[in-house]
């Protein structure tokens, strides 16, 4: 039984860990999937979260000094010297050998200004914290979308460059039989080694550039899983993408920045507040009992006590700080202006980054509606000029000149692909259309 009951608990602790290890692989990485993935992994995403428990506990650490404090001294002394006082023209010994006391205080904050000010702005504190967690995750979903496009990219690449080298095997091999054959020179199977070297090599480039692009997504991920990260999309549905509404106006409003700047021109709000309630005096209630002890010998110390107790009412108010006050009133108002220029300076920064991030849009989308026509031009040409070779009408320069326009038309067309895309995010950021 000992033996059983140790071996279920070791297959309990074995299932757990490959279950916690499967929520940290993706089967299957589309887009929303990595992006859904970096926001529940990314360090940056919980280190946010973090600082959101950790505001909360400090605004309950500040308001708990609303509560009643109640504390509890004790002391204990032994004299070694009894101490002198002078009374009636004589010197005489005052106290005991062994003192001791038991204190139990009482206090209660009537008004004061730092808990007041904890009170009144602990939902704009708590507002700011969140806001910055969204501006994190807005920056994680750009930042991934890209790198995810960036990688695709890549693929596709390396793809075209896959079926050009199975061309180029071809055209290679019937070079090179025409030529054994004596039907051409040896210049048509030599250049067609050279076009063949060149894609392999820039294949073997982009390989190497694909391993690293997918380290940088899994970084911006958080992606810590040991399997490979294979990526799922679908082109048809990349191409439909492509299109966004590009008379949409701007609302600041929708900006994250704009309402991290107005939540953080509340806070400043309440802190001209706080410093005009320094006119205001600190008020405090307090009670205290107190166990006394005194003794000559240590023994029966505790045997016998003389208690006291009281009740009170404290008033702090500052009557002249040298205009410190005052200044700090106008320190606080000063900044509260400057938010305010902050506001109107993020606007036009806002303004400026919609037209940049809407005029390269723009010019990618029209560069991406050309170069898919290029590419559909550019494999037709390939497919006649290919026939001809074949028949002998045309010379194998001019298969190596189509073959390399198809082949400059497909990695234009994919690149344009990634921009447009690219581009998209950039806009849509600028609208603030990304939310969370």
């Amino acid at each position: 039984m000992k033996r059983a009951f140790i071996s279920s608990g070791f297959s309990i602790i074995v299932l757990f860990a490959s279950a916690q290890k499967a929520t940290d692989t993706l089967s299957n990485a589309t887009l929303q999937a990595c992006v859904q993935y970096a926001l529940k992994h990314y360090p940056l995403v919980q280190q946010a979260l973090l600082d959101e428990q950790i505001t909360d506990r400090q605004i309950k650490s500040k308001l708990a000094d609303w509560y009643p404090q109640v504390n509890l001294n004790a002391n204990y002394q032994n004299n070694f010297q009894l101490p002198s006082i002078a009374f009636n023209g004589a010197t005489i010994k005052s106290g005991t050998y062994n003192t001791s006391t038991v204190g139990f205080s009482l206090s209660q904050n009537i008004f004061t200004r730092d808990v007041l000010l904890a009170l009144k702005t602990k939902n704009d504190v708590m507002t700011n914290i969140r806001q910055q967690t969204v501006s994190d995750k807005i920056d994680v979903t750009v930042n991934v979308s890209k790198a995810f496009y960036d990688v695709l990219l890549t693929r596709r690449q390396i793809d075209v460059l896959n079926d050009d080298i199975e061309r180029l095997e071809r055209n290679y091999k019937d070079a090179f039989n025409q030529y054994r054959g004596g039907l051409v020179d040896k210049t048509d199977y030599k250049r067609a080694t050279i076009s063949l070297n060149n894609s392999k090599a820039e294949k073997k480039t982009n390989e190497e550039a694909l391993k690293a692009k997918y380290q940088v997504l899994k970084q911006l991920m958080g992606y810590t899983g040991t399997d490979s990260l294979h990526l799922v999309y679908d082109s048809a549905q990349m191409e439909s993408e492509v299109y966004i509404d590009t008379l949409a106006p701007v609302d600041y409003s929708k900006r994250i920045e704009f309402q991290q700047l107005t939540t953080q021109r509340r806070l400043q709000q309440a802190d001209v507040k706080y410093n005009k309630w320094a006119y205001i005096p600190t008020v405090t209630a307090g009670a205290g009992y107190n166990l006394n002890y005194l003794n000559n010998r240590f023994g029966p110390l505790y045997s016998d006590n003389f208690p006291n107790s009281f009740a009170g009412l404290q008033i702090a108010f500052p009557i002249f700080q040298g205009t410190k006050r005052t200044q700090n009133i106008r320190i606080a108002e000063l900044q509260l202006t400057r938010i305010d220029w902050d506001i109107v300076n993020l606007q036009t920064a806002i303004s400026t980054q919609y037209a940049q991030a809407l005029a390269t849009y723009k010019s990618d989308l029209n560069n991406y509606y050309v170069l898919k026509e290029n590419l559909d031009l550019a494999r037709d040409v390939f497919n006649t000029i290919q026939l001809q070779y074949h028949s002998g009408v045309k010379a194998y320069l001019d298969l190596i000149t189509a073959e390399t326009d198809l082949l400059s038309a497909q990695s234009n067309y994919s690149n344009a692909l990634y921009l447009v895309l690219s581009s998209k995010l950039d806009v849509q950021k600028a609208l603030g259309i990304i939310t969370y």
